[in-house]
């Protein structure tokens, strides 16, 4: 997992990523998506209105860490289908 390049969704207006809560308890997953045309294919179904806000960024699997860490999430979710979607929560340690 660390030897990879994930891409991450960011908003553009106010810097934080795309993120998911499945329960209203957690600080939210940092949603990760394996390809970059992933990312831009999520943001164009799931909210195509406000796609032009966010910017995809890659992101090493050395810096995964480090960035749960400094933003609070409680882990990641991989995003393994941007059209329906299907989403693989891990928990962070």
């Amino acid at each position: 997992m660390f030897s990879e390049i994930y891409y991450i969704v960011r908003s553009q207006t106010d810097g934080r990523y795309l993120i998911a809560r499945p329960n209203a308890e957690s600080s939210g997953y940092l949603l990760l998506f394996r390809e970059h045309f992933d990312a831009l294919s999520y943001l164009n179904t799931h909210a195509a209105e406000v796609a032009n806000r966010f910017a995809v960024e890659s992101l090493p699997g050395t810096q995964l860490g480090n960035l749960l860490k400094r933003w609070g999430f409680s882990g990641v979710g991989m995003v393994t289908d941007p059209l329906i979607p299907k989403v693989e929560f891990m928990q962070h340690s």
